[in-house]
């Protein structure tokens, strides 16, 4: 388990920027993306957030864990660790050494449980790296 050294400082219990953005988007993309924030944002009552390269991002304390963002015919929920978390539904899309998303298009049927799981995992993730960070500061 790898300290946090990507950090997202000025994350609020509830940012008005996050939620004029989720408002601004309409349709089923919208209410994709609408949703599964909420999911994110109601893991803990020590989850921040904000806003961060134009969507809305979760943090615990300053570190990043999940994030959604729509596109023209999809929607991602995003983690920041994504390539350290158990998928064993196989969810999770990328190639990058950190980052994984779910892609969700609508009318499309998801696999929301695994989803949620992924969500709670990437929350339990950096709560730990969290805490390895502060063991070995100390």
């Amino acid at each position: 388990m790898n300290r946090m050294d990507f950090r997202l400082p000025g994350g609020v219990r509830r940012d008005p920027a996050v939620d004029a953005w989720l408002k601004a988007r309409t349709g089923e993309l919208g209410s994709i993306a609408q949703e599964w924030f909420h999911v994110i944002r109601e893991r803990g009552g020590d989850v921040r957030e904000l806003m961060h390269d134009g969507c809305p991002v979760a943090c615990v304390e300053d570190a990043p864990f999940g994030y959604v963002n729509t596109f023209k015919a999809h929607v991602n929920v995003g983690f920041f660790h994504g390539a350290a978390l158990p998928d064993p539904a196989g969810l999770l899309e990328g190639s990058g050494k950190f980052m994984r998303h779910v892609k969700l298009k609508p009318g499309v049927v998801r696999d929301s449980a695994g989803l949620g799981r992924l969500i709670d995992a990437a929350y339990s993730d950096v709560k730990a790296r969290l805490e390895v960070g502060r063991t070995s500061d100390s």
